[in-house]
């Protein structure tokens, strides 16, 4: 599989339609080629996306007229190659879904790095008394299950209460896993002997009968 740093690379590089003139958009190749139902033989293509080439504009009605067809053709280039070909689409948005987006996956470098070294930090949390890995993999939705369930189990070894509010307030995206975080916490809780208070949220003593912050009768 094509890494991002590939992606990358390859949708900086500049090449042009010999039709229009106008510059190529870097796309993700189909599964399977329309024409013999065999792979590419790469992830990514270089398709002039730009609906006055002329190409496209008179790719309507030849098809029409040879195959019977509503359809047209778009000017492909694959990576390395010095000269393209024409790929008959179906319609105009053919390839617009597919277009690699650099900054996307730049941002997805990043947060991919900060995952892992998250995920390494972890074998030292409980020993340094760092509870910022432990949040982190736990409010980053894209991260793996298996670091998340056990940044979980971390969270009550550090013991640490400063992990309520940014988890209470973060939505998250599995039901069970949600569920398995507020469980946590609430034994957390019952383990520093607090309570959160039901009007203003704020932690106080399990004992207490009046909220020291609101003042609310409990």
């Amino acid at each position: 599989m094509i890494s991002s740093d590939q992606c990358i690379k390859y949708a900086e590089e500049k090449h042009y339609c010999p039709h229009c003139n106008e510059r190529l958009s870097c796309c993700h190749a189909p599964e399977f080629h329309v024409g013999d139902g065999l792979g590419w033989g790469t992830e990514i293509f270089f398709v002039c996306l730009n609906d006055e080439c002329s190409l496209f504009k008179n790719g309507w009605k030849h098809i029409e007229e040879t195959y019977c067809h509503v359809g047209s053709y778009r000017y492909v280039l694959l990576p390395g190659a010095k000269k393209g070909d024409n790929m008959m689409v179906a319609g105009r948005s053919a390839f617009r879904g597919s277009i690699v987006d650099p900054e996307a996956l730049r941002s997805q470098n990043k947060r991919f790095q900060q995952e892992k070294e998250a995920l390494k930090l972890l074998d030292s949390c409980v020993e340094d008394k760092n509870l910022e890995p432990v949040l982190y993999l736990l409010t980053d939705e894209a991260a793996g299950q298996a670091g998340r369930e056990r940044a979980v189990d971390l969270m009550l070894e550090l013991n640490d209460l400063a992990c309520i509010d940014p988890l209470r307030n973060h939505e998250f995206r599995l039901p069970d896993f949600e569920n398995k975080v507020n469980l946590a916490l609430d034994a957390l809780l019952k383990a520093n002997f607090k309570k959160e208070c039901p009007y203003c949220a704020e932690i106080i003593k399990k004992q207490a009968k009046i909220c020291q912050y609101c003042n609310r009768e409990l």
